[in-house]
């Protein structure tokens, strides 16, 4: 069997066709066939089986690329199809609308045509690739701060996150952009109430003295062992933790205060009662000038602490100890200050018995001494009081005293009949002898303007005024009687003496000249002369009837007795110069 070579080669313009040098070549192995099956003997049948064996190998090698090239072709209709989807899919979840050529009217391979989209779907990747990672570092930024607010440990890892990346648009960008900026806010806001409330605990802390470091690590440990890029913790268990704590601070700085406060009055009290030197005083100053602050006011670190109360309640009880013997003294004291206010305006008092009254009260125990110190200055504004009040008597009672004490002076000075024989001191005699007689022409006028005040007082208080045990009164009165008699007595006298001048007048007329009586030697001398002051004489007196005397009186009280002049009579200082 020969074999046809002719066939190889037909059709040579068909892309399948073989090339010109393949089909020399298949021809040129063909021959060579040929020739070795005529050297081997090969008949026809077997030449026949094996020409259809090979043409059959052919076949199936062309069967199988065409198959390869109908899968190939088929895979490309799936990647364009893909990619359409894909860019549809990617648009959608972009909200972005894209613009594709129709395919079907356009003259071009599948190559060309999947190269023609390509580009288009690339750029898309692309931005769905950043948009993804745009939105997952937002949503892991939302993530972390929700976390924190939340108070979880378990902070999300920016791979952990899952993007819905069917949604992708911008709408949604931005409302997780807004959505992050809200919760940058709330941050920022925590973040400063965190710091504010940091400040106040710092600062209570700091005025108590109290262990800041651990005050806030039982509150949360980033507030103490800070972690390299681990802010402070903004949790809601958190701030509220920092509210409760710093809110039982301030409870305790009000009450720390108060006590402060308290022990600061008592020590003033101890010391105004027991006359406290500065020195002493300033130990303390910084307890003391709380009194009048408010919690908001002491910001001094340690001005609340434990160690300045205790100290203080030390003081205070070291002087409270000191207290008892204090009162004591001060309460004597006062007693004296009491018996002073009414000496000085002539009350009655009963000292022996009002101290030992005080002795027993304090002996006893049943009276508390502070009391009975505030009882006693009590008494001594009452005191006070009533004094005041007995002032405006007790002025006129002095003038009542000096008119009458003048009018005694007056009464001797004109009994003495050597008053105008020259001598040391008679001008000035003759001065108080005028003033003397204008003074006791007021004595009338005081009496009756005192009594009526007396009265008056007496009806106002519902009590007799004393005046050095005595009614006031009563002593008046006695004045007044006293007064008249010894003007009725004056009057008797001067009446005598007219009648003896009369009988020497007849007497002189009947018998002569009126004889001269001659007087022993020395006699002038001696009644000149007299033993202390005319005053030493007077009876009748306010002085004397109250058991006092006037100012000559005291000053002549203590002085041995000498003999001076009787006309001698010492002026009051603005009359010396005369």
């Amino acid at each position: 069997m020969s074999i046809d070579t002719s066939n190889f080669g037909a059709n040579n313009s068909s892309p399948l066709s073989l090339s010109k040098s393949a089909t020399t070549t298949c021809a040129s192995l063909l021959r060579e066939l040929q020739e070795i099956w005529d050297e081997i003997g090969e008949n026809d049948n077997e030449r026949d089986n094996m020409l259809l064996q090979l043409e059959q190998e052919c076949l199936d090698i062309y069967r199988r690329k065409v198959e390869r090239s109908r899968k190939y072709k088929a895979e490309l209709h799936q990647s364009l199809a893909e990619y359409e989807a894909e860019i549809a899919q990617v648009a959608s979840a972009l909200g972005e609308r894209v613009s594709l050529p129709r395919y079907e009217k356009m003259k071009g391979n599948l190559k060309e045509q999947i190269s023609i989209i390509s580009p288009t779907v690339e750029d898309l990747r692309r931005k769905k690739q950043e948009r993804v990672k745009e939105i997952s570092e937002i949503e892991f930024q939302v993530a972390q701060i929700c976390a924190e607010i939340a108070g979880s440990d378990q902070i999300t890892d920016i791979h952990g996150i899952r993007v819905d990346e069917l949604d992708l648009t911008t709408k949604k960008l931005g409302e997780l952009k807004s959505h992050l900026k809200e919760l940058h806010f709330e941050k920022k806001l925590r973040l400063q109430k965190v710091s504010s409330h940091i400040s106040d605990i710092h600062e209570l802390s700091a005025v108590m003295s109290l262990d800041f470091e651990n005050i806030m690590g039982e509150i949360h440990p980033s507030f103490v062992d800070s972690v390299a890029g681990q802010s402070k913790s903004i949790s809601n268990e958190t701030l509220a933790r920092l509210t409760s704590e710093m809110n039982s601070l301030i409870q305790e700085k009000q009450q720390r205060l108060l006590k402060v406060q308290h022990l600061g009055r008592t020590l003033l009290e101890l010391w105004s009662l027991m006359d406290m030197p500065i020195e002493e005083q300033t130990r303390f100053h910084h307890v003391t000038r709380l009194i009048g602050s408010t919690a908001g006011e002491v910001l001094i670190p340690g001005s609340l602490s434990v160690d300045v109360i205790e100290q203080t309640e030390v003081e205070v009880e070291r002087l409270n100890v000191l207290k008892v013997s204090k009162l004591k003294e001060l309460i004597f004291k006062r007693q004296s200050e009491l018996e002073e206010i009414y000496k000085g305006v002539h009350m009655d008092v009963d000292s022996d018995n009002a101290r030992q009254i005080l002795l027993s009260f304090m002996e006893s125990g049943s009276t508390d001494l502070s009391d009975l110190l505030s009882s006693m200055d009590d008494h001594i504004v009452k005191a006070k009081e009533q004094a005041l009040s007995r002032k405006d008597i007790l002025d006129k009672v002095e003038k009542w005293r000096h008119a009458s004490e003048e009018e005694s002076w007056l009464d001797e000075y004109e009994r003495d009949e050597n008053r105008y024989s020259a001598g040391r001191g008679v001008h000035k005699n003759l001065k108080r002898a005028e003033k003397a007689r204008a003074l006791v022409s007021k004595i009338p006028s005081l009496v009756e303007n005192l009594t009526a005040k007396v009265k008056a007082w007496e009806l106002e208080k519902g009590m007799p005024f004393l005046y050095n045990k005595a009614p006031l009164l009563r002593t008046l009165e006695e004045f007044s009687i006293s007064r008249q008699e010894k003007e009725e007595e004056k009057r008797r006298s001067r009446e005598q003496r007219k009648l003896q001048d009369q009988l020497a007048t007849e007497q002189e007329a009947l018998f002569g000249s009126k004889p001269s009586v001659k007087k022993p030697l020395g006699q002038s001398t001696h009644a000149n002369t007299m033993v202390a002051t005319p005053n030493s004489r007077r009876v009748g007196t306010p002085s004397s009837r109250f058991g006092i005397s006037g100012g000559k009186d005291r000053r002549d009280s203590g002085k041995v007795a000498t003999v001076i002049p009787i006309n001698y009579v010492a002026l009051p200082k603005d009359d010396r110069g005369g």
